[in-house]
């Protein structure tokens, strides 16, 4: 998980195309405390209604949310729902030149209620209608113009007719002509439609209904099955709170466990995965990197109620909880740490390792971690080559949130977020506020000096 970490320094605002089906999810949230008088159905009482961009639209605010340039490819119809759906999208900056209005067409909505944090009823207003042959050829006059712009494609197919096997087929050529991935989040049960993508992204359902095949089958000759109808690089089966499981056209299987606190709803958790996918490989990390992330996106994601927008903060904080020892960080693996950090008070606390770990050290940690259970505690260590001992022993103390190593590390992180207090811990392990990380900084450069002076 430490290589996870340093990982995240890699992503970078890269720009993703998304294609597929777009709807507007509503959220109808309330309490239940009667059943209705006029027949034995419960009585919602509702507190609060939202809307958000569903379908397609959760995946490209699931990138935005992770810092992607997003611009998608999709219809909506000539109605109320489909100005939300597109507000909504524009709302997060997405670009959503590429949504056409198609007469006629009404965009799908789903009203979720909710009773007391459980989904109780989802009522679906939505008609299946396939692409006009005129609006296709529209669309795919536009494609070249955003393949040029984006390094890699989502589709997300939710089977409402938009994307025609003609239409896929030429966009995953175009792109494969212009060196640009293409991950599909499939539906239906022929994937030969999704023939030339570099990745193909079915849950456990869906790929055995492709295979023509059931369980007890081998998920090993699902995969088989599905690599001998077309032509893809990988397959990547989730399997909701069971993990992800990754084939490789080459017969290598890796299986990843999901880690998740609580399973409360997995609606979305498909479109978390597909984004999580995305923003890695396009920020060319290898793919069995990418899923571990995806998965642990996913289980954020279905600890949440709906359709959770996760972000690089909830990624690094999750990926900081699994061991004590990615408490510590260096230049390499800051930006992490900084992600966790945002929207944060944190105190800093500098110390010498040399001084060792005494009593009043650990009383004077204990006294700054009660302070405000609201605030992080950093602790810097000082000195330029910190005993190793010492610092994993730092590291295994619940008071300690997090410690950071070298001079340039606590700059850049100081630079970036500002700390609420910054504390000095004297050898007698008395502490001393000070203004500044700088005032931090300086006496740190002021013993090590005196360090290389004396014998």
């Amino acid at each position: 998980m430490v290589k996870l970490i340093g990982m995240l320094n890699r992503f970078n605002p890269v720009k993703v195309l998304v294609i597929g089906d777009f709807m507007l999810d509503t959220y109808t949230t309330g309490k239940v405390k009667r059943v209705s008088p006029e027949s034995p159905v419960c009585i919602l009482h509702v507190q609060k209604e939202e809307s958000l961009a569903g379908g397609a639209g959760n995946v490209a605010l699931n990138l935005s949310a992770l810092g992607a340039k997003v611009s998608v490819i999709g219809r909506v119809g000539q109605d109320i729902a489909g100005d939300e759906l597109k507000e909504c999208l524009e709302r997060e900056g997405i670009v959503t030149d590429g949504l056409v209005y198609q007469k006629g067409f009404k965009t799908p909505v789903k009203n979720r209620l909710i009773a007391d944090s459980q989904q109780v009823l989802r009522v679906d207003f939505e008609t299946i209608s396939a692409l006009p042959e005129g609006l296709e050829e529209e669309i795919l006059q536009s494609v070249p113009h955003f393949l040029d712009k984006v390094q890699i494609v989502a589709i997300s197919d939710y089977a409402k007719g938009f994307l025609t096997r003609s239409l896929l087929q030429k966009i995953i050529g175009m792109a494969r002509a212009r060196g640009v991935p293409v991950i599909v989040d499939p539906k239906g049960d022929d994937f030969s439609k999704y023939d030339g993508a570099t990745i193909i992204k079915p849950n456990l359902s869906e790929a055995y209904a492709a295979a023509r095949l059931n369980p007890p089958d081998s998920l090993e000759d699902v995969a088989k099955s599905i690599f001998s109808a077309c032509n893809i690089d990988s397959l990547l089966i989730t399997k909701s709170e069971a993990g992800i499981a990754l084939f490789h056209r080459n017969g290598v299987f890796q299986d990843f466990p999901v880690r998740s606190k609580e399973v409360k709803d997995v609606t979305g958790a498909g479109d978390t995965v597909l984004a999580t996918i995305t923003l890695a490989l396009a920020n060319s990390l290898d793919i069995k990197y990418a899923v571990q992330l995806a998965n642990i996106a996913a289980g954020i994601a279905i600890e949440r109620m709906g359709c959770a927008r996760i972000d690089l903060s909830d990624l690094a904080e999750r990926l900081l909880e699994f061991d004590v020892e990615n408490k510590i960080f260096d230049e390499e693996h800051l930006y992490a740490l900084q992600q966790v950090l945002k929207g944060k008070r944190f105190i800093v606390l500098g110390l010498d390792s040399q001084d060792g770990m005494t009593i009043e050290m650990f009383r004077s940690l204990r006294k700054l971690a009660g302070k405000d259970q609201e605030k992080k505690l950093i602790v810097y260590v000082k000195d330029e080559d910190p005993c190793e001992d010492f610092v994993l022993m730092l590291s295994s103390f619940s008071e300690v949130d997090f410690i950071v190593l070298k001079c340039e590390s606590l700059r850049s992180l100081c630079d970036v977020i500002h700390p609420h207090q910054i504390y000095m811990m004297e050898g007698d392990g008395k502490l001393n506020l000070l203004e500044h990380a700088s005032a931090l900084l300086s006496r740190m450069r002021d013993s090590q000096n005196v360090a290389r002076i004396l014998p």
